[in-house]
């Protein structure tokens, strides 16, 4: 039987994609396997390139808790940006479980502990196939 290790847990969201964050801190134990983990992969292999990066690491860079964390996402539906930033979303609501007085408040100024509420505008009947596309009307 697995020891059950101590973390904090977490969901963030966006468009239609839902991630469920845990959030280790990092100690001498774990030190050599603590690494961030999205859907079982290396965080830099699931999100390639030097931009998702630095949009993965706002939540640590924010709090000064870069290097002191570790988390491992599991996270559906959406695309790869949508996921993205469910995961920071799922990040920053648990970094601020993890410590509410010092964390919360450069969090909720970064706006990263609001869930950002727009979606895919559904499509409508009679346009044509897309949401705001107007079918063509007839010239003559």
């Amino acid at each position: 039987m697995a020891k059950k290790q101590n973390y904090f847990y977490a969901v963030g969201r966006r468009k239609s994609a839902s991630a469920r964050v845990r959030l280790f801190k990092r100690n001498a134990v774990t030190q050599g396997k603590g690494e961030n983990l999205v859907n079982d992969l290396p965080a830099e292999k699931y999100f390639p390139g030097s931009v998702n990066k630095i949009v993965l690491d706002k939540p640590f860079v924010l709090t000064e808790t870069l290097g002191k964390y570790y988390f491992t996402a599991r996270v559906i539906g959406s695309g790869k940006n949508g996921q993205l930033q469910a995961v920071v979303h799922g990040v920053a609501r648990a970094l601020s479980l993890a410590d509410r007085e010092k964390f919360r408040s450069p969090l909720k100024k970064a706006r990263l502990l609001t869930r950002d509420p727009r979606e895919r505008e559904r499509r409508m009947v009679g346009t044509g196939g897309k949401a705001r596309r107007a079918k063509q009307s007839p010239k003559r």
